[in-house]
């Protein structure tokens, strides 16, 4: 297995330069992780598959959905892509490297570990501040234009938030010089959580039923429903950090209230 990935890295590194590979090839592999993991919970709330799975009732109107992906996709090319271009050559000089020997697993698996740690307390901090009175109304409100969401709106941004918030997810990597395909890893994983994280489903196989400290779509899906002065779940990925600061108070009470009308 390990040759075999190896053989298909030098064939990459090989045939295209690191600056394509950095940028383009990064590019693509983003759009394809995210758009076909993000599809799904946008046909379920069309099609009404998998309904009682459904965390809130209401669903979004298909022009509605149809105007976040167009949307999407011109962020993605105008924002995204430049903001990849331009900053490869500070990725450069902080130690990113394409050449073989690929890392070992160990090294791998520790530094995405390190990663998400770090993005979710950013991220904490970052998307806290977007809640205050000024910022909310002129750039995070754009994501909570979406109450419902799907797994689509997870990048649905003003352009400012997309940087801002985007520095939380490229800090690790900038600060530990990693392997492209440990960037590549980490990027294809942030996407996967942050898509599930608004799907809007909460599954019998949700990655919150088995993973500890793990939010999840139910976890987040109340900080869209809520009145932004009082949504709390600020956390990107894990549940501890709001545990810690008290912002999670009220989506504590109402699982607690939940649970008491199951047993009456």
């Amino acid at each position: 297995m390990a040759s075999l990935l190896e053989s298909g890295w030098l064939y990459l590194i090989t045939h295209f330069s690191e600056f394509q590979l950095a940028t383009v090839v990064t590019f693509i592999i983003h759009e394809s992780v995210f758009f076909l993991s993000g599809l799904p919970s946008l046909y379920f709330e069309r099609s009404g598959l998998f309904s009682k799975y459904k965390i809130q009732k209401k669903s979004n109107a298909p022009a509605s959905q149809d105007r976040c992906v167009l949307l999407l996709i011109l962020y993605h090319v105008c924002v995204n892509l430049p903001v990849m271009i331009v900053s490869y050559p500070t990725f450069r000089f902080m130690g990113l490297k394409s050449s073989l020997p690929l890392p070992h697993w160990t090294v791998i698996l520790s530094q995405i570990l390190f990663y998400f740690i770090l993005e979710d307390f950013v991220f904490y901090w970052g998307h806290r501040v977007l809640h205050t009175k000024w910022l909310y109304k002129h750039v995070h409100s754009v994501h909570h234009e979406y109450a419902t969401p799907f797994g689509l709106t997870s990048e649905y941004a003003h352009p400012a938030e997309i940087l801002f918030l985007g520095f939380a997810t490229v800090i690790g990597p900038a600060l530990t010089g990693p392997h492209l395909l440990t960037l590549w890893l980490w990027m294809v994983l942030r996407v996967l959580e942050t898509v599930e994280a608004h799907s809007g489903y909460h599954f019998p196989w949700s990655p919150s039923n088995f993973l500890p400290l793990y939010g999840g779509a139910d976890f987040h899906d109340y900080h869209h429903r809520v009145l932004y002065t009082k949504s709390g779940n600020y956390a990107s990925t894990f549940i501890y950090m709001d545990w810690l600061f008290g912002t999670d108070k009220g989506y504590r009470k109402l699982k607690a209230l939940g649970e008491e009308m199951k047993q009456l």
